[in-house]
């Protein structure tokens, strides 16, 4: 893990924001390891990502606040700082379809994924020998629409008390409540089989062979109250033919949807991801 430190900023462009920024970490000896920046929209919204060396750094970082804060404000920053050797505590939501739960679970063990998985949450008992292969604690909250808002509330409650991070939807056939969701801005990230914004909602795979597409995707996105509808963060595509049936098209789905997910976590866990109006701009 890198002993480094990140910072996420967002405002207007103005002359100076990357010398002002560099200047200041060059004031406490930071060395800088990447400074990426980018203008969105025809304002030209500042958004940028800076890690820098911690080693010799002469700033704590519980300082940093207060020493950044009168530029910040000067500048009109929205922003936020991170720790390269922070590992997220990620739950993972999972129903009966485990394709992409196995694949998160391997590269986090192999160590493509420098997060923790503290617990699983399914509604299913399905995929428990995944989680007890891994040392994982599984929870099945089995639920119906009159015992919803109950169950969430149980959840919530597990969540908080795990201390989690992040919130994956690996394949959850569950939608998630406004009232659930709220507690998690920007905090869940969901993979939808298909190339939205085509074919959202249920059977995307069935609206797509019937419409005879000549390629089908999956799509990782932030979840938010509009059903998928919450900004995109990865996307992929396969070619099909007119020789591939209904099964040959959620085969080739499923194998997207494991790639794209994980590229998805991945990027957030590194804080590579900052949201402007309902779009993403990944720091690769």
């Amino acid at each position: 893990m890198k002993n480094s430190g990140i910072l996420l900023v967002q405002c207007p462009d103005r002359k100076g924001l990357d010398a002002t920024i560099a200047e200041f970490i060059y004031r406490y000896d930071g060395n800088i390891l990447h400074f990426e920046q980018h203008q969105a929209g025809e304002e030209r919204y500042y958004l940028a990502r800076v890690e820098w060396d911690l080693d010799g750094f002469r700033l704590e970082l519980k300082d940093f606040p207060g020493a950044f804060g009168p530029l910040a404000k000067k500048f009109g920053m929205n922003w936020r700082i991170a720790l390269g050797s922070y590992r997220p505590r990620v739950a993972i939501f999972v129903s009966k379809y485990d394709h992409c739960l196995v694949d998160l679970l391997y590269r986090q063990r192999n160590g493509e994924l420098a997060c923790e998985f503290p617990l699983m949450i399914s509604n299913h008992p399905h995929a428990q020998r995944h989680a007890d292969f891994y040392g994982i604690p599984y929870y099945i909250f089995p639920v119906t629409r009159e015992t919803k808002a109950q169950v969430e509330e149980q959840e919530r409650e597990l969540l908080e008390s795990h201390q989690i991070d992040l919130l994956v939807l690996a394949r959850y056939m569950q939608v998630l409540s406004p009232e659930f969701i709220a507690h998690y801005p920007q905090r869940i990230i969901n993979i939808h089989h298909s190339f939205l914004p085509a074919f959202v909602g249920g059977k995307p795979h069935h609206q797509a062979y019937e419409r005879g597409v000549k390629l089908i995707g999956a799509t990782a996105h932030y979840v938010t109250e509009v059903l998928d509808d919450g900004p995109i963060i990865e996307q992929g595509v396969t070619r099909i033919s007119h020789r591939d049936g209904l099964e040959d098209l959620v085969e080739k789905g499923r194998d997207l949807e494991k790639v794209v997910l994980s590229r998805a976590v991945r990027w957030h866990i590194e804080n590579r991801i900052l949201l402007y109006n309902n779009k993403t701009v990944i720091f690769e």
